[in-house]
């Protein structure tokens, strides 16, 4: 498969990053610069609006999680051309992944959906994937077939939130859909061959190094080709901010964070590519940490104790945990 050549490939190529990034792996496919460019098709979730839920996860913000994601009174074409407009001056020579980002981007009717992603393919002629974020408990058999005959005209990617493997922790997070869940919906996702990114959140209310550790050997097992580790945003408006500002709970410290991260690539398999290593939220929004509004802080602070300790991506892949 081009996937499994392209990160032997990478994997023997000298890079001054410890780990598998995103940047490379598409330099290495496409040997052309890719932006992924955040649109908002108007979806919403079913964690929300009664059907498995309300009120959504506890952090999830009022935009779902799609903050940065275009203006959904805008078509998508207009989302789209606004930021490759911007994107284009700066690099010309440059493809595009339009990302359905805000919300449960496969929830709705079969006729919704093939309207939508069909609006993706003819954005730009240089689209060369979409990526489409969602929920397991929304990936029914009949919105896979439909995934699988856009993947046989343009590479699709799904990205799922696990956020925790502690289901403990994702039914106070209010997750609502469980773990055999996403291990069901990866299963019928590759067997028509989509490839998959994973969304997890550290620093969840209570959980321990071990806790995020066991989220890492749970994503080993399945087959995922992505991983995006977010640090925790407590923001104003949700479920969590509203706890965090009666009750303030223990965060992560930076420092505290970029340990846990590190020992997390350290035990992540070797041909899984790294998406994003920080979060990100709108600054008028974020109560705490204040420490993620630093984004590149946070990478360069990862980079640079991971070049001190001499350590890569799987250098701890083992069954148990090791420090």
């Amino acid at each position: 498969m081009l996937y499994s050549f392209l990160v032997i490939k990478m994997n023997l190529i000298n890079d001054e990053k410890h780990y598998n990034t995103l940047s490379n792996y598409y330099m290495y496919k496409y040997n052309k610069k890719v932006a992924k460019i955040s649109l908002n098709a108007g979806f919403s979730c079913p964690n929300k609006d009664g059907t498995k839920g309300k009120g959504g996860c506890t952090y999830c913000s009022k935009l779902g999680s799609g903050d940065f994601a275009g203006n959904p009174t805008q078509s998508l074409k207009e989302q789209f051309l606004a930021i490759k407009d911007v994107i284009s001056a700066k690099w010309p020579d440059t493809l595009y992944i339009p990302y359905l980002q805000a919300n449960t981007n496969t929830y709705g009717s079969i006729e919704r959906l093939k309207q939508v992603y069909n609006e993706l393919l003819n954005l730009d002629k240089n689209v060369c994937e979409i990526s489409i974020a969602t929920r397991a408990d929304c990936l029914e058999d009949e919105k896979i077939a439909l995934l699988n005959e856009i993947n046989q005209k343009i590479p699709v990617q799904i990205e799922l939130g696990l956020q925790t493997s502690n289901e403990i922790t994702a039914k106070q997070i209010n997750r609502g859909s469980s773990n055999a869940e996403l291990v069901s919906a990866v299963s019928r996702l590759r067997k028509n061959n989509i490839e998959i990114v994973i969304h997890i959140i550290n620093g969840l209310p209570g959980e321990t190094e071990e806790d995020m550790l066991n989220t890492i050997e749970f994503i080993n097992k399945l087959d995922i080709q992505g991983i995006k580790i977010h640090s925790l945003c407590v923001l104003k408006n949700t479920k969590m901010g509203d706890d965090y500002i009666k009750h303030p709970f223990k965060l992560q410290t930076l420092e505290e964070y970029v340990d846990i991260t590190i020992k997390q690539i350290r035990h992540l398999r070797k041909d899984i590519i790294i998406h994003r290593l920080s979060a990100d939220a709108a600054l008028d929004d974020l109560i705490a940490p204040l420490w993620t509004r630093k984004k590149l802080v946070v990478m360069n602070e990862i980079d640079k104790k991971m070049r001190k300790l001499n350590c890569y991506q799987g250098d701890q892949l083992l069954n148990g945990h090791s420090s």
